[in-house]
């Protein structure tokens, strides 16, 4: 446990452009472990005067990949940290991390049940190092997105998701788009709602395995109905954060 918590310098192997304000960066880690699907990293920076910032992001990545890990961050105007992984950090540069971290929201093939995986904004992110571990470890699992996003540009991993769609292997993917819609749209155009998680979790049976995240209000809106519509609490597994993100 003490490794875990010890920070280590990593390189920024790669940056790609996910959405016009989020990134993902691609660190190479020199003490690399395998982590669980829907783990995090703390992100330390530094400055001259010593003053430190910190930050918590999600892994998107899946363990199944070795040395290397993707973070995922959306740039936050009054953010302390993303804005200088956004505006600075380029590849070769170093950044200070430790991780794998949490135990809680986290989700491996073996564990029972369908899986309903519920994403507000950049809350996709756990979910999908959930979605790429699925597919790594080759599980048929039956699992359905429901992914709510303010237009189709903010979609972060679209392309990915529209292969993963297409692969007919278990998953299915709705997403609701809730300030703009492509022309011809004929899905969901609002935010998360429960007559929408019926009709999306309903094919699942009682009782998945259900992971939601994104902003404060969407994860106990989602959650709260989803416990009216019979399905345990103690299947629902919940994170949150502030109000800046996704579909709100």
């Amino acid at each position: 446990m003490k490794r875990l918590l010890e920070w280590q310098i990593t390189t920024i192997k790669a940056v790609r452009q996910e959405t016009p304000s989020v990134k993902t960066f691609t660190l190479s880690l020199p003490d690399w472990m395998p982590h669980r699907a829907g783990q995090h990293y703390d992100v330390r920076l530094t400055a001259p005067d010593g003053y430190e910032a910190q930050r918590s992001y999600s892994i998107a990545s899946e363990p199944e990949r070795v040395g290397e890990l993707d973070l995922t961050v959306e740039r936050l105007e009054d953010g302390e940290i993303s804005p200088y992984l956004h505006d600075v950090l380029v590849e070769g540069d170093q950044l200070e991390v430790r991780g794998p971290i949490g135990g809680h929201f986290v989700w491996e093939p073996a564990m029972n049940g369908p899986l309903l995986l519920i994403a507000g904004g950049s809350g996709i992110v756990p979910l999908m190092a959930m979605i790429r571990h699925r597919a790594a470890a080759d599980s048929k699992v039956p699992t359905r997105l429901l992914y709510s996003s303010r237009s189709p540009v903010e979609v972060i991993y679209f392309e990915e998701l529209m292969m993963r769609r297409a692969a007919e292997d278990g998953i299915e993917i709705f997403y609701t788009f809730t300030r703009a819609q492509p022309e011809g749209w004929t899905g969901y155009a609002r935010r998360i709602d429960q007559q929408m998680l019926q009709e999306v979790a309903g094919p699942l049976g009682a009782s998945p395995s259900v992971y939601i995240c994104g902003p404060t209000l969407l994860v106990e809106s989602a959650a709260n109905s989803l416990v009216q519509l019979g399905i345990p609490a103690e299947r629902i597994r919940t994170e949150r954060f502030g109000p800046t993100g996704g579909a709100q």
